[in-house]
């Protein structure tokens, strides 16, 4: 069983733009993320949206993303839980995400 410390929640707008992305991610089955669909927005962002989040970590938004970035996803997810505080510092393992992050917003106890 994950803990809820090494589970990241990952949150995709609805609509048939996301819905590739959200099926690559369903059909990973990594026991570390939890998919859901809901309001993802910011200005001036590229579509698809995406939130990463988890309990006692940063907060990420990144844009631009398909089906295809599935393997960078998944490599930036374990970037993220192997980072103090969900703080990643070398971003290089993320691959393509790396370039499309929008913002994060560090975790402040």
């Amino acid at each position: 069983m994950t803990a809820v410390a090494d589970l990241v929640t990952l949150t995709l707008p609805e609509g048939a733009q996301a819905d590739p992305l959200a099926d690559a991610i369903l059909k990973a089955a990594d026991p570390r993320i939890r998919l859901q669909r809901g309001a993802v927005e910011a200005r001036d962002a590229r579509p698809v949206l995406m939130s990463m989040q988890s309990t006692g970590r940063g907060a990420y938004l990144f844009h631009g993303l398909g089906p295809g970035d599935l393997p960078d996803l998944l490599a930036t997810v374990s970037a993220y839980l192997a980072a103090p505080d969900g703080w990643i510092s070398d971003a290089r393992p993320c691959g393509r995400l790396r370039l499309c992050l929008l913002f994060r917003v560090p975790f402040r106890a």
